[in-house]
């Protein structure tokens, strides 16, 4: 048994942290990367397992336990399905096919799931998986993990940020290495980008490399950088370098704080969360859409009709929309919208 169990193991009761084997963190098996909510459901469902990742028994969780998670408040059985359905889709592929040395072995994250019936009594919803017989192998055999911030994980807000998170966290406490060189197509393996989108450099710069680091050093322990380097006029490679912080207290208050006004924070355009709800028109394109996504009922409502209902919300109870703790009542409140 590789040593990765044996650290999950002892992290079992770190409800905190999650580790991952680093072949997983990597992303360096894993092909047809899942979406953001399948990666934070493939997180959750590995340090759910721990130290018995590895082991062909079945897993449980139950859905009141994942509601419980920022960023996957608003999951039922419907919204987990297709999660679940990603996940099970995910290739996991060891060995160079190119090269003829190598022995090449294919196979899969997980298993199956059960995603079970409401209980009558709790109204609660039991869910279990079996990992994928290749993942157990490849689990059991690691000796090389990462330890992930939970908290940061499930408040990223992009794949992106995601994958390039856990890839680092499984590099940081390497022995003299603080930097690591990307080929472009080894970035965008690992970002998963479809080969027809942000082909030019710039725009994978401008639509995945630069926001994740943006997000990863606004919200975690860690500060990346990235640099180009060029071959001629071409940017041929990435050099993604990071260091722990000293003081990551500035982070953990983001996390512990409200998402509205989180972007322009770490923009630097806004240094405080909006205090008022908007007196009139939709709410698209503000903060408040932000937890609209995050805390409504599927399907997302309209902007405009959340905000006017919300503002009759507030007159009908002769609460000003400059209240103290208004992005709470907001937060509750949309919770249990419903159109109609």
């Amino acid at each position: 048994m590789g040593k990765t169990l044996d650290v999950a193991a002892d992290r079992a009761f770190d409800q905190t942290k999650t580790v991952l084997p680093a072949e997983v963190a990597r992303g360096v098996y894993l092909r047809n990367a899942p979406s953001l909510q399948a990666l934070k459901l493939m997180h959750l469902m590995i340090g759910t397992a721990g130290g018995r990742m590895a082991d062909d028994v079945r897993h449980e969780i139950r859905l009141s336990d994942i509601r419980r998670i920022d960023g996957m408040k608003n999951h039922d059985r419907a919204s987990l399905t297709p999660l679940f359905e990603e996940l099970r889709a995910v290739v996991i592929r060891e060995g160079d096919p190119t090269d003829d040395t190598q022995r090449v072995i294919v196979g899969g994250l997980l298993d199956h799931a059960v995603l079970d019936r409401k209980d009558p009594i709790s109204g609660d919803t039991l869910l279990s998986w079996f990992f994928g017989r290749m993942f157990r192998d490849m689990a059991e055999k690691s000796n090389h993990w990462a330890i992930l911030d939970r908290q940061t994980v499930f408040h990223l807000s992009s794949k992106y940020a995601v994958l390039l998170f856990q890839h680092v966290a499984s590099l940081v406490n390497l022995d003299r290495m603080n930097a690591k060189t990307f080929t472009v197509p080894e970035l965008r393996a690992l970002f998963g980008v479809a080969e027809d989108k942000h082909k030019r450099f710039a725009e994978l710069n401008r639509w995945a490399i630069k926001p994740a680091i943006d997000e990863i050093n606004h919200l975690s322990r860690l500060t990346l950088t990235a640099t180009p380097n060029k071959i001629g006029r071409t940017v041929a490679s990435v050099t993604i370098g990071w260091q722990v912080k000293d003081d990551p207290s500035a982070a953990k208050r983001e996390l512990a704080g409200s998402k509205v006004g989180r972007e322009a924070r770490r923009k630097g355009t806004a240094e405080t969360v909006a205090a008022a709800f908007p007196e009139s028109g939709s709410i698209r394109w503000t903060p408040w859409e932000a937890l609209v996504r995050e805390h409504a009922p599927r399907p997302t409502p309209d902007m405009e009709l959340v905000g006017a209902k919300f503002r009759d919300f507030c007159a009908g109870r002769g609460l000003p929309l400059t209240a103290a703790g208004i992005e709470k009542t907001f937060v509750a409140w949309v919770s249990k919208f419903r159109v109609g």
